[in-house]
């Protein structure tokens, strides 16, 4: 039986006038140990220690270790007395509050002998405690109805969730379809763009070799005219000796021997035979022209012109370098990633492929019509596959979170789904606490700063016997030099949805009282009540 059954059962019991009849037995003896009691007959103590006439009950000397024998006066440090509070509840009190001069129970029975001026007060009492048990019973019959309808409303949406989760799984099956035949579709187009592509860059590569051969043998023969001082159509050993940075050992001493190195052992080597010195001095050799130019002319690292590479830059080989398309969101990436045969999609090609070569040999010229075409073709292909991987993706989201939902515990009648989704906040002088049950709990300082998370959802966590009464959040924001933050959610019946404390009863361990008709239980009938009182 809970809480609320028991305090809607006593509450019952006093509303109806269901008390105890008088029944003789010594001073401070509850009516369920009276049997232990009786007058004329030896008394043995309650924990069995020894047996005692039945005159020493009460004598004001402890005989019995567990104080049983004392259970009207205060002779025994350990004995407790009973309260029979009659018109409100029977309590024990120590035995050592016997007499003592203030009044303890409310029908002033501990005070029978100390003359202290006591009143009795259980009638009062028990007014005040039938008016608040008659409002939380009023609170727990309406709660529970409210209960009832939001387990039909959760019968309800779970039927619809499954109807939902088939339609999109036929749904679904369409769409897998339509992917892979788009799928199809991109690769037959884009084995052609890839061929076309391809002979392209050949063609430009061969374009830029003839450019880059032509460009070599012009600068040969400049600097063969650079270093022929006498204009004889040769060049000596004398002659070479005047470029020192051609040191081939770049020790600061440019020799004879080493510039007869360069031209093959010859002193002299004439125009034809200068093409093979040419291969070993070219990446050394400084123009004298250089020595001369202005600062204005010579062109600088940081200086260097770059054209600022058009939209069309990705359609340009190796194809390694095309860049990927950014995807909306960073979850939309990774799932991208792992498929490894995917195309990855290059922005829309135009027909202003005018990037300058580092090399100088000029600036690749435009796809042909036809190259284009296919470009065209291809990037359609791979837009159309790309939405509908989109929609299937979007699709597969929409199935999980159905199933999540449909698996979910919430409650043995799935009473509790109607907090799914939903998020409560409490306002205190210093912060706003935010529960969105089964999600995560925060707290956020109320005049500015970030945002604490004190522990995303666990699990039920109440006793085996009302297991749903409490929830558990936990691995929350660590704390300093401390155990991450986490948060038990006690939930109490009521008729609304609504936080109403929060504590942290120990370091880090935060305590939230969270009311609920969600948790409501049925209120005990009258007759369960009559049949309960035994209990009481």
């Amino acid at each position: 039986m809970t809480s609320c059954q028991t305090q809607y059962l006593l509450m019952l019991l006093l509303s109806v006038g269901v008390s105890a009849v008088e029944v003789q037995r010594p001073r401070g003896v509850p009516l369920s140990k009276r049997q232990f009691y009786e007058e004329g007959k030896p008394f043995t103590c309650l924990d069995g220690s020894r047996t005692i006439p039945f005159d020493r009950v009460n004598d004001d000397y402890c005989d019995c270790k567990d104080g049983s024998d004392e259970p009207g006066t205060a002779a025994c440090p350990n004995g407790s007395f009973h309260c029979t509070n009659a018109g409100f509840r029977p309590g024990f009190i120590p035995s050592s509050r016997i007499n003592d001069g203030i009044c303890d129970c409310c029908d002033t029975t501990d005070e029978y002998n100390s003359g202290a001026a006591c009143q009795n007060t259980c009638r009062e009492l028990g007014r005040k405690e039938r008016e608040s048990l008659q409002k939380m019973a009023e609170i727990t019959k309406e709660g529970f109805l409210l209960k009832q309808q939001l387990i039909q409303e959760a019968k309800r949406g779970l039927e619809e969730k499954k109807a939902k989760q088939a339609d999109i799984q036929i749904g679904k099956k369409d769409l897998e379809t339509k992917v892979e035949a788009l799928r199809t579709v991109k690769e037959t187009a884009e084995q052609p763009e890839k061929e076309a592509k391809e002979r392209h860059l050949k063609a430009w590569e061969e374009q830029k070799a003839v450019i880059q051969m032509e460009k070599d043998k012009a600068k040969m023969a400049e600097v063969l005219s650079e270093l022929d001082d006498d204009a004889d159509g040769s060049v000596s050993v004398a002659e070479l000796l005047s470029h020192s940075e051609l040191d081939p050992d770049s020790d600061g001493s440019f020799t004879e021997a080493e510039a007869q190195g360069l031209l093959g052992g010859v002193d002299k080597v004439d125009s034809v035979a200068f093409e093979s010195v040419w291969n070993n001095i070219k990446d050394k050799y400084t123009s004298e022209q250089a020595n001369t130019e202005t600062p204005a002319e010579v062109e600088t690292p940081g200086e260097e012109i770059r054209e600022t590479p058009s939209d069309n830059d990705s359609e340009q080989y190796p194809e390694d370098d095309i860049p990927e398309e950014e995807e909306e969101d960073d979850e939309e990436d990774e799932e991208e990633d792992q498929d490894d045969g995917d195309y990855k999609q290059s922005p829309p090609p135009t027909q202003t492929p005018d990037k300058k070569d580092e090399d100088d040999e000029g600036t690749m010229p435009p796809f042909d019509q036809e190259t284009q075409n296919l470009i065209d073709a291809a990037q359609e292909a791979r837009d159309a596959f790309d939405e509908a991987e989109k929609a299937l993706r979007e699709v597969d989201d929409q199935v999980k979170n159905l199933e999540k939902e449909i698996s979910f515990d919430f409650g043995p009648n799935a009473e509790f789904a109607y907090l799914y989704s939903q998020c409560y906040e409490l306002s205190t002088s210093e912060y706003i606490y935010r529960l969105c049950p089964f999600n995560r709990m925060s707290q956020k300082p109320k005049f500015g700063g970030s945002e604490t998370n004190l522990g995303s959802w666990g699990h039920w966590a109440g006793p085996e016997d009302n297991i749903y009464s409490l929830m558990k959040y936990e691995h929350g924001t660590g704390c300093w030099q401390g155990p991450n933050r986490s948060t038990t959610i006690k939930l109490t019946c009521g008729t609304e949805t609504v936080v109403t404390s929060v504590s942290e009863p120990s370091r880090c361990e935060y305590l939230m009282e969270f009311i609920s008709p969600a948790i409501c239980q049925e209120p005990p009938s009258l007759d369960a009540a009559l049949h309960g009182h035994e209990e009481l």
